[in-house]
């Protein structure tokens, strides 16, 4: 058995950019799984070690969750999130991937390891929905109700699609197996039935309820639990919720969308906030300590001597917590330094006389200033000669 020498990156090991789409992740391992594939490689030890090499990567990239693991940290990110799967026998790859492709990438092209031409149960499509938070709920974590819309087994015919009293046939063009092989070579190709479209059986006297499809839309509400710090965007699934396979296999899932509405006074970071602080001339120059609001509720902060505008201070800890592990993000507080509009007369006294030992040139006061423009313009209008 060829042994890789190291574990190679996986978007190398497919061929793909790491921004790459979920089509063009599919669309690089199906090519691999055809050039390596066992059935085309007949003891060929190298090739028997690529084929499952692009099925662990496939395994891991085209699932959002672990591959934004990966993403982050690494093979050690998937492993230690009970990560990438080490294929071992060539027939698990077939179980687990041989539906991921629409009819099946390798019972199409090869047979992949089914039996008796058999169709193995498809997954039933997945569904979606939204769940709107705040940033607050986003942080604590909170339970929601969400609603959907998948279709269920119809109680009229049971599911059958055949009206009460009547069964649905056996398909004579493909012995119920709902797709046809045809050899080319060392390929044995597998297309669907043409006569059934893939369901192995025909339905003469349709159910009146859900006209044969032997299933019914509902809308359906369920529980959600969110967990605290997940970020825009991020899914949660719900195992089972999709819509039921067509042939008895296992229902889809239904992935709920994370969307957080926008903070009036935090910006997120990732796992950090960023909070702007405005403070008056006199707190950045003296120091002071101010309070500043944080997820919760009001802390202090120590503003030193000498502060600027636009000065960064972190609060450890008093961010975001992590959805995938301990730990808090920080809390930056931008300072931002305001110049007062208006003044009363104390102030201004106060800080005309902090610009006198600055030796700084302020502008005048409004009264003396126009009283020493008229003086100013007055010798000129005097010399100027007078009209008869």
């Amino acid at each position: 058995m060829v042994q890789m020498s190291a574990k190679r990156d996986y978007y190398e090991v497919l061929g793909i950019a790491r921004q790459a789409s979920p089509k063009e992740v599919a669309d690089a391992y199906r090519k691999l799984a055809i050039k390596f594939h066992p059935d085309k490689n007949p003891g060929d030890e190298e090739a028997i070690a690529r084929f499952k090499e692009a099925a662990e990567a496939f395994e891991v990239l085209h699932d959002g969750d672990k591959r934004a693991r990966y993403d982050r940290y690494g093979h050690a990110g998937v492993e230690a999130g009970g990560g990438a799967h080490q294929f071992t026998d060539i027939n698990e790859i077939f179980e687990s991937f041989g539906d991921v492709f629409g009819d099946g990438l390798f019972g199409n092209l090869f047979g992949g390891g089914r039996q008796g031409g058999r169709r193995r149960a498809r997954k039933g499509a997945d569904v979606g929905c939204e769940v709107r938070l705040d940033l607050l709920e986003a942080a604590k974590g909170v339970t929601r109700e969400v609603e959907f819309d998948r279709h269920e087994k119809c109680a009229e015919c049971d599911g059958s699609g055949a009206r009460a009293g009547s069964r649905p046939q056996t398909c004579n063009y493909c012995g119920g197996r709902g797709q046809v092989v045809q050899s080319t070579g060392i390929f044995r190709v597998q297309a669907t039935c043409p006569a059934c479209h893939g369901a192995g059986h025909l339905i003469k006297d349709p159910c009146a309820k859900c006209r044969g499809a032997g299933f019914v839309a509902r809308r359906v509400k369920r529980d959600v639990i969110i967990p605290a710090g997940v970020d825009h965007q991020m899914r949660i699934r719900l195992t089972g919720e999709g819509e039921p396979s067509p042939d008895g296999g296992p229902a889809g899932d239904c992935y709920c969308i994370i969307q957080i509405g926008e903070h009036p006074l935090f910006h997120r970071d990732g796992q950090d906030l960023i909070v702007r602080l405005p403070i008056s001339y006199s707190q950045a120059a003296l120091g002071a300590t101010v309070e500043v609001p944080t997820l919760d509720g009001r802390g202090p902060l120590e503003v030193p001597r000498g502060t600027q505008s636009g000065d960064v201070f972190r609060l450890r800890g008093k961010g975001m917590p992590d959805p995938r592990r301990r730990g808090k993000g920080d809390l930056l507080v931008e300072v931002q330094v305001e110049v007062p509009k208006t003044l009363n007369a104390k102030q201004e006294e106060l800080l005309r006389q902090l610009a006198a030992e600055e030796h700084a040139h302020v502008t005048p006061q409004r009264k003396k200033f126009f009283e020493k423009l008229k003086k100013y313009f007055a010798p000129a209008e005097e010399a100027a000669p007078k009209e008869e």
